[in-house]
């Protein structure tokens, strides 16, 4: 089955490299598949773009632009925070942290410097304002269930708590 932009279940092996390195930057290689719906932006949508069309068992490079990655660098995403919001954590540069969103969603932030006062933090994606290269390798692709395309989850079970991010 062809992969089309909607409302297909894709599964598939991938490394990413930042376009014109040889570091691997994400792989799940000898892993479990990454399994996803197409067209509801579970993936990056560059990635996404990359992947119709193309079969169960093809493997292909896919370039994907910053912008239809993780976006284009933003410097007013830079910000500093008073060193209290930090108390019971070991500061290091370049320490990823995970807060909570003003939507409630979770967000990851990096450490850049911190003194005795102040910490500065990124909230860019570490990937953002960077070209990438995916090797991937098409495992599985067929249509979406109904419980699927309705719960926008591959399986889809609903977890009864909501703690899936169903909206339970």
């Amino acid at each position: 089955m062809a992969i089309t932009n909607e409302n297909c279940v894709v599964g598939i092996e991938y490394e990413v490299k930042e376009a014109g390195t040889t570091q691997i930057v994400d792989s799940n290689k000898g892993g479990q598949p990454l399994e996803f719906i197409m067209g509801i932006g579970q993936i990056i949508p560059g990635l996404e773009k990359g992947l119709v069309n193309m079969n169960e068992g093809d493997s292909a490079d896919i370039m994907v632009s910053a912008v239809d990655a993780y976006g284009d660098y933003n410097d007013e995403a830079i910000q500093t925070l008073p060193i209290e919001q930090f108390e019971g954590v070991e500061l290091k540069e370049g320490l990823t942290l995970y807060g909570q969103g003003e939507q409630g969603q979770t967000v990851q932030v990096t450490v850049k410097s911190f003194n005795d006062k102040d910490v500065v933090v990124d909230f860019n994606h570490p990937l953002a304002g960077k070209d990438l290269m995916f090797s991937v390798n098409i495992l599985s692709a067929r249509e979406a269930t109904a419980d699927e395309i309705s719960s926008g989850q591959v399986g889809g079970e609903h977890c009864e708590s909501g703690s899936c991010g169903c909206g339970h």
